[in-house]
């Protein structure tokens, strides 16, 4: 099966002074007893709603977020979610034409939302699609156009580019009714969304010829930098970042990886210096699991984190790097668009 199935990061939220309200639309072809269609709602990286063509309802993923919404909000999200899903459905099939595809394991995702500074009041937004793994289209908020990193994509690109209307429409959502849904969230979900839970820090290797990683797991908000630090300097040769990837209960974990021959790790001091919420925690001591050294349950549970994120929020791609209907905000609803499609 091709590698296709890699998992969301979520949103564009990094700096605890920027939060950030968004979906993320992922629907497959090809995969048994999962469901076609998934639609995740989230907030700073939390997530807030949910919704499955297994279940075919949009359920609540935190409680405060009742709260936040009126008694129909529930149905009237799932509705658009079902219609998002006839969409998305078509989508893979005009993209697997485009790329002269047969049947097979497919995936088509959606991720969009907007982002707000609390300090300065600037807002922003993001709107980007993806085919089977890869950047397929996204909207460049600055020049107000759309773009694609491929020729399949093209044809997207000059229909969409030359409806203004819709645009316009994007931007006014983006700008205004995602960012107040964003803001009343935040009301609600103010004692959840501001919390502060420390990570905890392990090195962790294979054998003992192996590269080290440092783990960082159980932390929030997602903000954290991973430094490797040797003889007391930060040490930044043949280092490999992970991704951030949400755990089971709503925290983060991240990984940096060190490659350095035994014979340099033993005559050097090298840590891992992890910096969270102006709480600092630094791991020397590597923990293996060659000699029964590393307990099965961390590796365990680092597998499990991702296996749970697949079950409860649906599979996806690295999405952000540095979805055959016109987008129409929907009243009453903080989804603001029921489709959008290569066509």
């Amino acid at each position: 099966m091709r590698a296709v199935l890699l998992f969301i990061l979520g949103l564009k939220l990094t700096v605890a002074e920027i939060h950030s309200h968004g979906y993320i639309y992922t629907e497959t072809k090809g995969i048994p007893g999962f469901p076609e269609f998934v639609s995740v709602g989230m907030v700073d990286g939390q997530q807030v709603n949910y919704f499955d063509t297994q279940i075919m309802k949009m359920i609540p993923r935190t409680d405060w977020v009742s709260g936040a919404v009126d008694a129909d909000f529930w149905n009237r999200n799932a509705q658009i979610a079902i219609g998002a899903h006839q969409v998305y459905k078509n989508n893979i099939e005009v993209a697997k034409q485009r790329f002269n595809q047969t049947d097979g394991v497919h995936t088509f995702q959606k991720m969009y939302g907007c982002e707000w500074d609390d300090e300065t009041g600037t807002t922003n937004g993001f709107s980007q699609f993806g085919y089977d793994g890869e950047d397929f289209l996204n909207l460049d908020f600055k020049d107000l156009r759309y773009i694609s990193p491929v020729q399949q994509g093209v044809i997207t690109t000059v229909k969409w580019n030359n409806d203004k209307a819709k645009i316009e429409n994007q931007k006014h959502y983006f700008n205004t009714e995602c960012i107040e849904w964003l803001k009343k969230y935040l009301q609600f979900g103010k004692s959840s969304l501001e919390k502060t839970v420390s990570p905890r820090v392990s090195l962790l290797q294979k054998d003992s010829s192996s590269s080290v990683t440092c783990h960082a797991t159980g932390f929030y908000p997602s903000g954290v930098t991973i430094t490797w630090m040797k003889n007391g300097e930060e040490h930044h040769e043949d280092v490999e970042l992970g991704e951030l990837l949400p755990n089971e209960d709503g925290t983060f974990q991240k990984t940096s990886t060190l490659t350095v021959s035994p014979d340099e790790w033993k005559n050097n001091k090298f840590s891992c210096l992890v910096e969270h919420k102006g709480i600092n925690k630094e791991e020397s001591e590597i923990r293996t699991n060659y000699g029964n050294s590393l307990p099965i349950g961390i590796i365990v549970g680092v597998v499990a984190a991702v296996v749970l994120l697949v079950g409860m929020a649906g599979i996806g791609y690295k999405i952000y790097q540095k979805k055959k209907k016109d987008f129409k905000p929907v009243s009453g609803s903080d989804d603001g668009s029921n489709s959008s499609a290569p066509a």
